[in-house]
């Protein structure tokens, strides 16, 4: 009786006991786990897109867009949402998508659809806003034009990811700053832009502006491209760098194999061969160790160097310094080395940059190969003097090139001139930077005038254009694989700088492996006046054209009235001397003197040879000859002096 008393009292209690557990998982759930339910209800009620962020601009030198990022989208297809499938495979089929996937995306025993491809939104836009069609927002890296910017610029994977090149080594630059917009969803998962939820923008990269240009650039890989197709090579690769502020200009590269995806100007060092003389000869110059007319035995071209045969492609009894350069000397140039220590040819060679990186904009640049003095053989100075034993990149070498034309200064090289905010605000730009100083102005005025000298009588003749002088310097070196040289295969080179009495910029070529010539004054030197023949008639090469208007020209030369430059004998004077008057006898059968180039012109070196070739050496240099017997063979002005155009060389033959 007592427990029935008592019945409405227990669930009197029930029902308090219910109520405040009710109270109390209410509080929890609202005070102490609000968040928590607030954001899992925001999770189904709010869609967050990702906005993917604009990787920056990448223009040339003039300002014209080479790589850019383009908003693309992304076609994911749910066949059960669609109402109209027939209408989505109309608009699919004028989108240009194929049937196959058309039969798929309509397909209702398929859940879910991905359309391979991405698609201009200005292309699907009927087909987004189509219910069922998921469009998701991609941003596509469009490619760089041409291969050779292709090798420079780099490769990005998904519009996004850099993978090589410039787009790698700028990336925290680039990149940018991803955002997200807010969506609503309903009961049946469709979006709905919300008016209510904040997103975050998303923030543009930076921009690059490259010291490359577009004009040149296109010039140089087809040339490239022409030579090495006509030269039946295994590649090549050109440089042209601004000798006065060290900004690439152009890089073209190019290999047979189809994995090479590198600016291989950058990453492929080589032996430069007898690119190298000129330093050598530069230094000995600049400290009184050698002087432009000293001769030195190259003994008939053929040389046994401590049981090394030392060969000249150019024979000669003896050559003077000048002679070296512009004769590519293998003998006289390691003669002259011979004055200089291990610890000062190391030294120059270093400090010409070689062996160690540029420091350009650039991920995988190679530093190429100088070893220290430690580690020479007895025939290293020797290999080193002639361009061998040593590793340099294109670009390593144009840059010390560039200090010859520039009056000594190693600058170091660029390719990104500007960088900008996506505000417009510049935060870097390229400032001329000077590495160190590599030889005195009198020494590099004195190389460019013997370099003139290759193109005019040596290994480069024919190089230099009609209108301008073109100073450098040819090199054919055997190309070594697995620490052996292979038969047949040679690099062929030349380095020009140009004008050469002036010169605004260096241009290297370097052919690999030749099959019609090996040597670089007809495989390589041949390009670079290809190169700028073209770029001096477009109009958007880089050049200075103000300072070309006053550079010298080279143009065709009356004689002097005084000193008529006439038809006259091959050997046109024998003088006798009689006290200090020498008399005159003509000789031998006329011949025609060749067109005398106005101007001053480096003598060349006859000492040594026979009448009948030296008068012809030195008629085609310009100048007109004399002939005296003494006690030593001699010759003046002596060999490498500038001297005027049909001015009378004196070459004294010994008794």
């Amino acid at each position: 009786m007592s427990l029935f008393a008592n019945r409405p009292r227990l669930i009197h209690a029930a029902l308090a006991l219910f109520a405040l557990a009710v109270i109390v998982r209410a509080a929890q759930v609202q005070l102490l786990d609000g968040a928590q339910w607030s954001a899992r209800a925001r999770d189904q009620q709010v869609a967050a897109a990702p906005l993917p962020a604009p990787r920056g601009a990448i223009r040339d030198a003039g300002g014209a867009v080479l790589v850019e990022s383009r908003e693309m989208v992304r076609l994911r297809i749910a066949p059960r949402e669609v109402r109209n499938p027939a209408q989505l495979g109309t608009l699919m089929r004028r989108a240009g998508i194929a049937e196959s996937w058309v039969a798929r995306a309509t397909d209702t025993t398929l859940k879910w659809v991905e359309v391979p491809g991405l698609f201009l939104p200005t292309d699907v836009g009927l087909i987004t806003a189509t219910r069922g069609v998921h469009p998701e927002p991609v941003l596509n890296r469009v490619a760089p034009p041409s291969e050779g910017l292709r090798r420079i610029i780099g490769r990005t994977a998904d519009g996004s990811i850099p993978l090589d090149g410039v787009e790698l080594a700028l990336d925290a630059l680039l990149r940018g700053r991803a955002g997200h917009e807010s969506l609503l969803r309903d009961s049946k998962g469709r979006r709905f832009a919300s008016p209510s939820e904040d997103g975050a923008a998303a923030r543009p990269g930076h921009s690059v502006t490259l010291t490359i240009s577009a004009g040149l650039q296109d010039i140089a890989e087809r040339a490239l491209n022409d030579a090495v197709t006509a030269q039946d090579a295994a590649g090549g690769d050109i440089v042209v760098l601004d000798a006065q502020t060290g900004e690439v200009r152009a890089m073209a590269s190019r290999r047979a194999d189809p994995r090479s995806t590198a600016a291989t100007a950058l990453t492929e060092p080589y032996e430069p061969g007898s690119t190298l003389k000129p330093f050598i000869a530069t230094w000995l110059l600049d400290h009184g160790r050698a002087r432009v007319d000293e001769v030195v035995n190259t003994h008939g071209g053929k040389w046994n160097l401590d049981g090394r045969i030392i060969e000249d492609d150019h024979k000669g009894a003896a050559f003077s310094l000048a002679d070296v350069i512009r004769h590519s000397s293998n003998i006289g140039i390691i003669q002259f080395a011979q004055r200089m220590t291990p610890r000062e040819q190391y030294e120059l060679l270093r400090d010409a940059g070689f062996g160690a990186p540029t420091g350009t904009t650039y991920p995988s640049e190679s530093p190429g190969r100088l070893s220290l003095p430690a580690q020479w053989s007895s025939k290293t100075p020797a290999s080193l003097a002639m361009g061998y034993e040593i590793l340099v990149t294109p670009l390593q070498l144009a840059a010390a090139y560039a200090a010859i034309a520039n009056g000594g200064e190693l600058l170091q090289p660029a390719l990104v001139r500007e960088v900008r905010a996506p505000d417009g605000t510049v935060v870097y730009r390229h400032e001329r930077r000077v590495v160190r100083r590599l030889m005195s102005p009198d020494a590099a005025r004195t190389m460019r005038t013997l370099l003139k000298g290759v193109l005019d009588s040596g290994t480069a003749v024919g190089t230099s254009l009609a209108t301008f002088d073109v100073a450098g310097k040819t090199g054919t070196a055997k190309v070594a694989r697995n620490k052996h040289y292979v038969k047949g295969e040679y690099t062929a080179s030349f380095v020009g700088m140009f004008p050469a009495e002036a010169p605004q910029i260096v241009i290297l070529v370097k052919i690999d492996s030749p099959r019609k010539s090996i040597y670089g004054g007809k495989a390589a030197a041949p390009v670079s006046k290809t190169v700028l023949e073209a770029a001096i008639a477009a109009r958007d090469a880089a050049l200075d054209r103000d300072g070309l208007a006053s550079s010298p020209r080279r143009v065709a030369a009356a004689p002097p009235p005084e000193e008529p430059v006439r038809d006259v004998a091959e050997e046109v004077v024998v003088t006798e001397s009689a006290g200090s008057v020498p008399y005159e006898v003509t000789l031998g059968q006329p011949v025609r003197v060749s067109p005398v180039v106005a101007g001053a012109r480096v003598v060349p070196q006859v000492t040594g040879l026979s009448r009948r070739a030296a008068a012809r050496m030195l008629h085609r240099a310009g100048f007109r000859v004399a002939f005296a017997r003494g006690e030593h063979a001699a010759q003046w002005p002596a060999a490498g002096a500038v001297a005027a155009a049909g001015s009378r060389v004196t070459v004294t033959v010994a008794r």
